[in-house]
């Protein structure tokens, strides 16, 4: 092992869903027809336990929506933090949820967007083991699919610090882009980590995909 670190997950659910419509951290996951009994699981459920396996605690920023998201956190096992000030951009949400993470001791998080379908524990588990084995100088670790870079992804004690003394109006890839030499990218069978959904025909079409 290259990388002695301690893993913690962080998933981004503060956004409004203003194109869904609804708060996509509680649509139904998987997606199910009319004629189907509907999922007990929603995105965020299913990202908290897709994480949980590879990581010691796993924090879930919220934002104007805390009061909706906070019985699908407690009754998963997760904890819940506040943006105060979500309209500041997602970026805003990432430095949130680093700075508590380092608070609670942890150095590497596994960070995901509760916008898309959940990556499934046997991918979360394949990348924790890339970065663990990954040489001092890889500060993050992304996974990809057909060619598409997605999460979750990988950050590293030096990449969140990068990341921390960014403005609150940064942006994860341009930080990314700028270390790019201390980036390792891993190609996963898993098509979820490349899928992002914004609509509610977005949804729709994953029937059949999950």
């Amino acid at each position: 092992m290259s990388q002695a670190a301690s893993f913690a997950g962080l998933i981004l659910a503060a956004g409004e869903s203003s194109r869904m419509g609804r708060d996509k951290a509680l649509l139904p996951w998987p997606p199910t027809s009319n004629t189907q009994t509907a999922s007990s699981d929603t995105f965020l459920s299913a990202a908290i336990k897709s994480l949980n396996l590879s990581t010691d605690f796993v924090i879930v920023v919220a934002g104007q929506n805390e009061a909706a998201l906070t019985s699908v956190v407690y009754s998963t096992g997760a904890s819940i933090i506040v943006n105060p000030d979500p309209n500041r951009g997602q970026f805003s949400s990432l430095q949130v949820g680093l700075r508590e993470i380092l608070n609670r001791g942890r150095d590497t998080a596994i960070i995901t967007l509760v916008d898309r379908p959940p990556a499934s524990a046997a991918t979360v588990q394949k990348l924790r083991e890339a970065f663990e084995a990954a040489p001092d100088s890889v500060w993050g670790l992304i996974p990809e699919h057909s060619g598409k870079h997605g999460h979750p992804f990988i950050a590293g004690r030096d990449l969140i610090e990068r990341f921390l003394r960014e403005p609150v109006t940064g942006n994860a890839r341009e930080v990314e882009h700028r270390y790019q030499e201390h980036i390792q990218y891993l190609a996963v069978e898993d098509p979820n980590v490349a899928l992002n959904i914004n609509t509610p025909e977005d949804y729709t079409g994953l029937s059949g995909k999950s």
